[in-house]
């Protein structure tokens, strides 16, 4: 037991509250009377400045939504690395008995005012997509894509690495010239349009981010694509109509769990029995809700899925899971480079809001990469057809096949022809 002298009794009794807490960590807790504690015979990672006594007791009632507000108004700071300090965190607590009964009902609390019915759905992407897009172009690559890339090396700039994932997608779901796909939850619109530039599919993309869609259907235009790409705002549940191929990258997360059955009826009425899909996600290796601050503050109504929960929604329709992936370190390093370029855009980010929201993304985009770093969060790609597809992979060759963007749009311009 660690002593801690010469703070009023509240104060000592609280501080040792969030020692014990939290361990052996490696870290020093600092007081504004000047006091700090540490573990003996570590040497600190990190220290934890709390300013005042509400920060201090938020940590023993609530910890997880304390720390992240307080955080946030600048109550509590974090001299040293951030992401080496809540890596630490993460660890030291993965095995914890963590029985907050005030976080248990703030994390019910926010299941029952953030369900993702129709309007719920709605208010809850609108909250975090569209706060602007400019706010956005200062961290994400060129082509504004707001999911996992993929490194073939890890050297790779985010650039070729989004560019790599899409292809890497369209690869997997086999896309010939022709085809046709739909892709629920479409972003800025990147991966549509790749689709319809590199493999000459048509493609009907449903997004009720009116912000993202109109950015989407502008480079649409630019592009001379506006025939081949649709950018619908509309929920994922008008989704209607049969396409050869069914996509769906990071949105399964925004769908609810109590909406699976939707979800999965949805992709049937889309590619039948004939037909292929894939779903990207961020998911779990067990159940558990996402964090409760992250829901509370930045992504409302989110939910990661295990596979089971995944796949069991394919399950009443027959379909085939043909190929899952963990690309887990992958959005590690897609996270080092977004939080590395929102770290030099901080200053922008608050003149545009205001400072406890540029330190509450800078908080969100750390503690993500940490959990992808230590394998508290994952990310699927489930493949998967129906039980009359015609074609399907033999081995997963081409998946791996490097050939040129040049040479496979001159196929299916001269297929088109």
């Amino acid at each position: 037991m660690l002593t801690v002298p010469s703070f009023s009794f509240v104060d000592r009794y609280l501080l040792q509250k969030v020692l014990d807490a939290t361990g052996q960590m490696p870290i020093r807790v600092k007081l504004d009377n000047g006091t700090a504690e540490s573990p003996s015979g570590c040497s600190p990672i990190a220290t934890v400045h709390i300013h005042d006594r509400r920060a201090l007791a938020g940590l023993v009632v609530n910890p997880e939504i304390s720390f992240g507000d307080s955080y946030s108004e600048g109550r509590i700071e974090v001299e040293g690395n951030l992401v080496d300090f809540l890596e630490s965190l993460y660890r030291s607590l993965i095995n914890a008995e963590v029985n907050s009964w005030s976080a248990h009902l703030a994390s019910v609390w926010l299941k029952l005012m953030q369900m993702n019915g129709r309007r719920g759905s709605r208010r809850n992407i609108h909250h975090h997509y569209d706060l602007t897009t400019e706010f956005y172009k200062l961290w994400l690559d060129s082509e504004l894509v707001y999911t996992c890339a993929y490194f073939s090396s890890p050297t790779v700039s985010l650039e070729q690495a989004q560019l790599a994932k899409m292809d890497y997608v369209c690869r997997k779901l086999d896309l010939r010239p022709g085809e046709t796909v739909v892709e629920a939850g479409c972003g800025w619109g990147a991966l549509a349009l790749y689709m319809a530039k590199n493999y000459g599919v048509s493609v009907k993309a449903f997004n009720i981010s009116h912000e993202q869609i109109v950015y989407a259907r502008r480079r649409a235009r630019e592009e001379g694509l506006s025939d081949r790409v649709e950018f619908i705002e509309d929920d994922y549940r008008n989704i209607s109509g049969h396409c050869d191929a069914f996509v769906s990258v990071g949105m399964l997360e925004h769908v609810g769990r109590e909406h699976y059955k939707d979800f999965g009826r949805v992709i049937h009425n889309a590619i039948g029995a004939t037909g292929r899909g894939l779903i990207h996600f961020i998911g779990r290796n067990h159940k558990y809700p996402l964090s409760v601050w992250v829901r509370k503050r930045i992504f409302p109504g989110a939910y990661p899925p295990t596979l089971r929960e995944a796949a069991e929604m394919l399950e009443p329709h027959d379909f085939s899971v043909l190929d899952v992936e963990n690309l887990r370190l992958h959005y590690a390093k897609t996270l080092e480079h977004w939080l590395e370029r929102y770290e030099k855009s901080q200053p922008e980010v608050a003149a545009m809001f205001d400072s406890r929201f540029a330190r509450a993304w800078r908080l969100y985009l750390a503690g993500s990469l940490v959990g992808f770093k230590v394998g508290t969060l994952q990310l699927f790609q489930m493949v998967f057809a129906g039980p009359q597809c015609p074609r399907l992979p033999w081995t997963r060759a081409s998946l791996y096949a490097d050939q040129p963007q040049k040479e496979r749009r001159s196929q299916w311009t001269h297929a088109m022809s």
